[in-house]
């Protein structure tokens, strides 16, 4: 089974390649019949009748059927069995058939069986119309510089047609313009489309051309396609660049912020690319205003770059350049000019051109002090000034005969004693808004004139010296005082010699000219002098001098230094010691004598007290310490001595008690004897109580003198003062014996009351002296209620 398989594989296998050769054979000969039809026909159309273009007859193809062998893969034929008829099965694209061959030819294998006939068909497709020229792209774009010359061309893509013969492309058309035209080569039965330049391009007036190509085939009627052709004139540096305007003018305020955008400049160049590229740049190397400003190279802008200050420049004018970036490059000059508005930025400036610093005090008004200048670096209202003094000096300014220039001049009277040093501020002041001050001040030093005599602080002077000075001493300095300065106010001093009289006591005196020390040359004695006065001048150095003197009132102050003296009881060899007879009946109280002494010292000094120093018998006799009287303490017994010895202790009430005594001898005698005793002793006391009376007459008339003499210089010393103050010496004469008297006198506003013990005969009264002294307010100075007392009693 399996060799008779391999036979009939091997049978079949020689029958295909019989049939394979003798297909070869087949093809290799030619056709037997030629048909045409064109295309795009309709399905069904008849091509030829193949079995009657063989020659066979329709009647013997009952038994036989007809077959295309090949050449046509897609069934494009059918034959019809019942008449052998060749048809259109269907539709025919020549263009798709046939791609890029200019004749079309089907070539059909056909058999008829029973028996077998192979024959040969060839099938012309004929062409028609029925595709447009295109182009493989809807744009073309081309790029020429403006500056190609007439006659260039440019190779544009050829349009394709399917069709053929004459329905392929016969010619191109461009659409109307100035500057291109359309030329047509043929190559390899191609027709290939040349762009011509035929006038000069210009990119600044037309940067793109927009065409039209059209392509027409040969066909009735003819179609045709476009081509959108994009011409691009490429640039050329060929144009500079232009400034919106040649001059840029524009105002900015001073002071403004750093930063701040002044303006910016605009340059355009109708060239492209780089060509059309502005870059900014400063004309003119110059260093201001490279300092002020910076310009953006790209942009434009000028910017401030420091502070702008219009008193250092009121115009600025840049010159900017623009250049594009071409090769080369061409470039452009405009002009900014930056007119500063002036901001009141500057506070005025004083300036003292001449000053007098030193000026007298006796010039007259309108003496010029000094010369001002004033400036403001501002302009406008901003530099108008106005000067002004501070208030209360004596000064005022003047303008000059030109602007901003004063004279500083004296306005009033000058006195260095009340103003020695004027400070004098001047005062600036702009007109602007907000405005702005300045102010300066001088120092004027008022130079002295001797024009103020030496004053003494009290006039008169009251001195109170204590008696028994030492010679040679200080007893006072007076001190006057000059309003003036330097020479004009160095003081001298000197004592004015009275008439030499015995109260003038400046012979006694002498003074430091330079200190006004004053010395006496000898000690002074209250019971001598009580009061006196002398006068001091006081010279200044000024040239010519000026003077003033001063009174000085010396009240001589008395010491304790003066023994009290007793008057009584005397004794027959003068000695302080009385005899007294007193009859035994006397009773308790008796008077038995009174011991009378006084004090040439006045106060205390001469304030006498008594005392019983020693007495025989206490219990008997007793003594009044201030008046002196001896009583009996109890009457005479038969027991009692008949004599009794008093010894009496008179002292002073000084610091430094004084004293002295005397001695009193009571005899006791019966009272016959006492009468008779009695008569003697009346008679020799009334003549010892005149020669009493005599000297105590003598006594008071001295002190009277001399106490009248006392209140005529004071009252002298006082008129020269004022009515008010006259002097008024009141003198109490209600005195008798050692009790306490007064003297009253007024000095001044004061009044003076001199206390002390009652002078008995020959005591003596000083009423200049103020130790012990009562000071009493006067009337017109009760409301101050003061008491002084010069010392306690």
């Amino acid at each position: 089974m399996e060799a008779g398989g391999q036979r009939r594989r091997r049978g079949n296998c020689w029958i295909a390649l019989c049939i394979y050769f003798l297909l070869i054979i087949g093809q290799q000969v030619s056709a037997q019949l030629r048909y045409s039809v064109p295309e795009e026909v309709k399905e069904g159309t008849v091509v030829g009748n193949i079995a009657k273009d063989l020659g066979l007859e329709v009647s013997s193809l009952v038994d036989r059927q007809f077959r295309i062998v090949s050449g046509s893969k897609e069934e494009l034929f059918q034959i019809n069995q019942d008449n052998g008829v060749l048809y259109v099965h269907k539709k025919i694209d020549r263009e798709t058939l046939c791609v890029g061959s200019g004749v079309c030819v089907v070539n059909l294998k056909t058999l008829i069986e029973n028996p077998l006939e192979i024959h040969y068909v060839e099938v012309d497709i004929s062409d028609i119309n029925d595709h447009s020229p295109s182009f493989s792209e809807k744009e073309q774009h081309l790029k020429i510089y403006e500056n190609t010359l007439p006659g260039a061309d440019y190779q544009l893509q050829a349009a394709r047609d399917p069709d053929s013969g004459m329905n392929s492309v016969r010619s191109y058309k461009l659409s109307p313009n100035d500057h291109f035209e359309i030329r047509m080569r043929e190559s390899d039965e191609e027709k290939i489309p040349f762009l011509v330049l035929k006038k000069a391009v210009d990119r600044e007036i037309t940067t793109k051309y927009r065409l039209l190509l059209t392509a027409a085939d040969g066909g009735n009627p003819s179609r045709s396609g476009t081509l959108n052709v994009t011409i691009t004139v490429l640039d050329i540096n060929d144009n500079r660049p232009v400034f919106s305007r040649e001059t840029y003018s524009l105002t900015l305020l001073e002071n403004c912020i750093t930063g701040t955008v002044v303006t910016r400049v605009n340059a355009t160049d109708i060239d492209e690319g780089s060509n059309g590229d502005i870059e900014y740049s400063f004309a003119t190397l110059n260093s201001e205003v490279h300092h002020a400003f910076e310009l953006d190279q790209i942009t434009g802008e000028l910017r401030v770059k420091e502070q702008i200050d219009f008193e250092n420049t009121e115009v600025y004018k840049l010159d900017i350049q623009a250049s594009d970036k071409g090769h080369p490059p061409m470039s452009a000059k405009s002009r900014v000019v930056i007119k500063i508005i002036d901001v009141n930025d500057n506070s005025p400036e004083i300036e003292i051109t001449s000053l007098s610093k030193n000026i007298p005090e006796d010039c007259k008004p309108g003496t010029v002090i000094s010369l001002i200048s004033v400036t403001d670096k501002d302009a406008g209202i901003n530099g108008k000034v106005i000067c002004q003094l501070n208030k209360n000096v004596p000064f005022e300014l003047k303008p000059s005969f030109k602007d901003n220039m004063y004279s500083l001049v004296t306005k009033d009277r000058l006195d260095r004693e009340t103003h020695s040093q004027y400070d004098i501020t001047i005062t600036a002041s702009d007109l602007g808004q907000p405005s702005l001050t300045a102010s300066t001040t001088l120092s004027v030093q008022i130079s002295d004139v001797n024009d103020n005599a030496p004053e003494f602080s009290i006039n008169p002077l009251d001195l109170y010296l204590m008696e028994n000075n030492a010679a040679g001493s200080s007893i006072i300095s007076v001190s006057a005082s000059d309003r003036d300065s330097v020479e004009n106010a160095v003081i001298s001093y000197h004592i004015i010699r009275g008439d030499g009289s015995q109260t003038d006591m400046s012979s006694y005196l002498n003074i430091n000219s330079e200190t006004g020390v004053v010395y006496s040359l000898k000690s002074f004695d209250f019971e001598m002098l009580k009061t006196s006065h002398f006068h001091v001048l006081a010279t200044d150095s000024g040239s010519p001098s000026l003077s003033s003197n001063v009174t000085v009132n010396v009240f001589i102050l008395d010491q304790n230094d003066n023994v009290p003296v007793i008057l009584y009881p005397v004794s027959a060899n003068g000695s302080a010691e009385g005899v007294e007879e007193i009859p035994r009946n006397v009773n308790a109280g008796h008077l038995v004598t009174k011991v009378r002494a006084y004090d040439a010292d006045i106060g205390y000094n001469g304030w006498l007290l008594f005392s019983l120093q020693e007495v025989s018998e206490h219990s008997l006799f007793a003594l009044d310490r201030y008046t002196g009287q001896i009583r009996t303490l109890r009457s005479f017994t038969e027991t009692d001595e008949a004599q009794h010895k008093l010894v009496i202790l008179v002292k002073d009430n000084g610091n430094v008690s004084l004293s002295a005594t005397a001695t009193v001898i009571v005899k006791v005698v019966e009272p016959k004897e006492a009468f008779a005793a009695s008569d003697v002793k009346n008679a020799e006391k009334d003549e010892e109580e005149n020669n009493v009376t005599f000297y105590l007459i003598i006594t008071l008339g001295s002190v009277s003198v001399l106490f009248v003499i006392s209140i005529i210089v004071l009252i002298v010393m006082q008129c020269s003062k004022s009515t008010d103050y006259s002097s008024k010496y009141l003198q109490d004469t209600n005195y008798d014996g050692t009790l306490c008297h007064s003297i009253q006198y007024r000095s001044g506003d004061k009044r003076y009351m001199l206390v002390g013990p009652r002078m008995s005969i020959g005591s003596t009264i000083a009423p200049g002296s103020n130790r012990n002294t009562l000071v009493i307010p006067d009337r017109r100075r009760r409301d101050s209620g003061e008491v002084r007392l010069a010392d306690s009693f």
